[in-house]
């Protein structure tokens, strides 16, 4: 029987169109028929008997590529183009050492939760909006000269009112994604949860928070408020909110599968993704008597 792999990847740079032809001529040396994504769209009956989705990219392309295997059983397999690439396994020098894992069937497949996005009008009983995200969704103003005016609840209790210029409702997944970057915490990924964090809150107590997989959490945007708002699933579908819009998110019944080459420690990948580069690096001298002569 004919193993099949799904190549996805970055369109456009030249790096990406290299990396692509070595990864399309490692699996079919290795006995793969390829598919392109893009050949036949996003169709799931042409997904039919794909064993592996290898992605060349950063997370971005990682995140299309979930996008176009969702509620299928395909594991996706991330290369890194890109400059973090944190959800990737690989290392564009290594595409030939990750197709010979792959065609051993030496890697394992780790299941990500997503959420499930709802955007809701008031009175109205059918949403005006249904998605997901595998990182995070945020509710982000329209207007950049303007706050948006919200009110955020768990498990339909409010907890705060403030001005924002948004709040970022993530995985355990996207909490080194937008998360991070708003001061949200690192959560591991093994954690079943879900992060809230405000994004620049105009208020003397607006914490991140990290609740349970059963909660679910809403954020309103206030009739007063003087800008619309939009609700973003991982930077990638975008819907606009009037006033009075309200985005519930829970945990969704459907996961993302990656494959994994390696079993490092989370703390592991954490230091070699965000630290910084010292190659080079001097550092401040330290105090002491100044120095003469020839350097």
């Amino acid at each position: 029987m004919t193993r099949r792999a799904l190549v996805v990847t970055h369109g456009g740079r030249e790096e990406a169109v290299t990396a692509t032809a070595e990864a399309v001529r490692e699996l079919e040396a290795a006995g793969f028929e390829t598919l392109r994504d893009g050949e036949h769209g996003t169709d799931p009956a042409h997904l039919v008997d794909v064993e592996i989705a290898v992605v060349l990219g950063g997370d971005g392309t990682i995140l299309r590529a979930a996008e176009i295997t969702r509620g299928t059983p395909i594991p996706l397999l991330g290369v890194n183009l890109g400059h973090v690439g944190f959800l990737a396994e690989s290392e564009r020098d290594d595409i030939g050492e990750a197709v010979r894992r792959i065609a051993a069937r030496d890697y394992e497949v780790e299941e990500r939760g997503t959420l499930e996005v709802r955007a809701m009008l008031p009175g109205e009983v059918e949403p005006i909006l249904t998605s997901w995200a595998l990182n995070e969704a945020t509710v982000e103003k329209a207007d950049r000269d303007r706050m948006i005016e919200v009110v955020i609840e768990v498990d339909g209790r409010p907890l705060s009112s403030f001005g924002c210029d948004g709040v970022v409702m993530a995985t355990s997944t996207g909490s080194t994604a937008y998360a991070f970057s708003a001061g949200g915490p690192v959560v591991w990924p093994d954690v079943d949860g879900m992060i809230l964090v405000p994004v620049s809150a105009h208020a003397l107590f607006a914490r991140p928070l990290v609740v349970g997989p059963r909660s679910v959490l809403a954020v309103e945007v206030l009739t007063r408020s003087t800008s619309a708002g939009v609700v973003s699933c991982d930077g990638r579908r975008r819907f606009d909110l009037p006033p009075g819009a309200r985005v519930e998110v829970r945990r969704s019944g459907v996961p993302v599968r990656l494959a994994r080459l390696g079993r490092a420690p989370f703390a592991d990948r954490l230091v070699s993704k965000f630290s910084l580069p010292v190659e080079g690096w001097r550092g401040r001298a330290p105090a002491g008597p100044a120095r003469t002569g020839t350097p």
